[in-house]
């Protein structure tokens, strides 16, 4: 596993992560021991960079992972979020005062059993609160010695700079895939411009570009994606379209569509970290062998030609909640 710096940080992150969003039962049911096992073999593997959320499962998800890691804490990047709100107030979505942002990281280091966070990301921005008072609370925490590094998720560019101009962001964390490209043309130079790591998350398009979502009956009863435009009707109709040329590349290559999107991904640059989501271990060692997969330039010029940058149909969030992005 390649190691790399994390931007603007002293901290060494593995070249690939581990999301856990799906252990919280977000897409389907999920079991903890298979979670753990799966953070386990993450961590056996070399892959030290685990990112988790307090919304996620309210909570429940920092306290598996904190379970998970108590016997390795030193061998893990713990990268945990705050102030995603809207489960719970959908009329303001986030919560960025200060004090929030203290009451939020106090509580998120009880859940985790840890007594620091190595990268706090604030995973929603605050439409009421200037992100200088968010960011210098958080800068705040990192002078305390509870947080090693900060991290914003979901922003623009333009917050990205405000909040850099305060402490340093060692990280953005957005979607970056094969169908959902617009960071390379927005975020993605301004981190460069900063020294700032882009932290990749749905780089398999939540399962799409796995090849294992032909349609709604591949989705699970209770599977928050059957909420997503781009997994409702005509939208996927078309959306499933985009699979066939990455499983041409595969079956090429003698690996995994999933493989392929992530190798894509990896292509980008090095300063673009994907941490795909899994519960399994067979998942995990499938995700972690794609990095020893190299894509030609030709191959990744194929792949855009093939699978545009405004291909996917339909927004990558329930319309409800697109105003919590890019603030």
């Amino acid at each position: 596993m390649k190691i790399r710096k994390l931007g603007n940080s002293d901290l060494d992150t593995s070249e690939i992560g581990l999301g856990c969003m799906t252990m919280a039962g977000i897409y389907g049911p999920a079991d903890e021991d298979q979670s753990i096992a799966t953070i386990h073999a993450s961590i056996d593997a070399g892959v030290n960079f685990i990112d988790t959320a307090d919304a996620y499962g309210g909570g429940a998800n920092e306290i598996l992972v904190g379970k998970a890691i108590s016997d390795r804490r030193d061998r893990v990047l713990l990268a945990t979020k705050f102030g995603n709100i809207y489960a719970r107030d959908s009329e303001r979505g986030a919560d960025g005062r200060p004090e929030y942002v203290r009451a939020a990281c106090e509580a998120s280091l009880q859940r985790l059993g840890t007594n620091v966070i190595d990268l706090y990301f604030q995973h929603r921005v605050d439409k009421q609160v200037p992100i200088e008072d968010t960011v210098g609370a958080m800068a705040d925490l990192v002078k305390e010695g509870k947080v090693r590094a900060i991290g914003l998720s979901e922003c623009s560019s333009e917050t990205l700079r405000r909040a850099h101009a305060v402490h340093p962001i060692s990280a953005l964390q957005s979607e970056l895939s094969l169908w959902t490209q617009f960071a390379l043309e927005d975020q993605v130079p301004v981190c460069r411009e900063l020294g700032t790591t882009y932290v990749a998350y749905s780089p398999l398009g939540r399962g799409m570009l796995t090849g294992a979502i032909k349609g709604g009956a591949d989705l699970a009863e209770k599977d928050r994606r059957r909420d997503h435009p781009r997994f409702q009707g005509d939208n996927l109709k078309h959306n499933v379209a985009v699979i066939a040329p990455i499983e041409a590349l595969a079956k090429r290559k003698g690996c995994t569509p999933a493989q392929i999107a992530l190798a894509w991904v990896l292509a980008q640059g090095d300063d673009i970290l994907p941490i795909p989501g899994s519960k399994r271990v067979e998942h995990l060692s499938l995700n972690i062998a794609a990095t020893e997969i190299d894509l030609s330039a030709d191959e990744v010029q194929e792949l855009h030609d093939s699978i545009p940058p405004d291909f996917t149909a339909g927004s990558r969030y329930p319309d409800a909640q697109m105003w919590t992005l890019d603030l």
